[in-house]
């Protein structure tokens, strides 16, 4: 007769705890890797949204142009109009605000020298001037 015996020693599955700190630390050093790389994505996607917005205002504010003969007052104006020749309405929603929650700035008549009308966003910080994020966004 063969007598079994019990097995003393028992298996403990699972982590210890220096094991759980070592891929914690390595996470993080990892994250701190990635992180400013995604988070600039995310700074240049803003600025890249505020031109595209710009350009989808500079073609209603064309279109605006195209039937009255002149620009709008103000941005509301390719929304709603007295103007007998107005066709409108130039925008299929009301006027978005730029990507950081700010009024597109507009001006008629504007300064000029590139069109007869200013349009531009001031950017991150919502004041004139600034550098790299905070720099006003124009397009031509």
């Amino acid at each position: 007769m063969f007598i079994k015996q019990a097995n003393t020693k028992t298996k403990h599955s699972g982590f210890t705890l220096i094991e759980l700190l070592i891929v914690m630390v390595i996470l993080g050093l990892l994250a701190s890797l990635v992180a400013p790389e995604m988070f600039s994505k995310v700074d240049s996607s803003q600025r890249k949204t505020a031109v595209a917005q710009m350009q989808m205002l500079q073609t209603a504010l064309s279109a605006h142009r195209l039937d009255t003969g002149t620009y709008p007052a103000d941005l509301n104006g390719l929304r709603q109009s007295d103007n007998t020749r107005w066709d409108g309405p130039y925008l299929p929603k009301n006027v978005p605000l730029d990507p950081w929650g700010n009024a597109y700035v507009y001006r008629f008549p504007g300064s000029g020298e590139i069109q007869p009308y200013d349009l531009f966003s001031y950017g991150a910080d919502g004041r004139e001037g600034g550098e790299e994020l905070n720099a006003d966004i124009f397009v031509e």
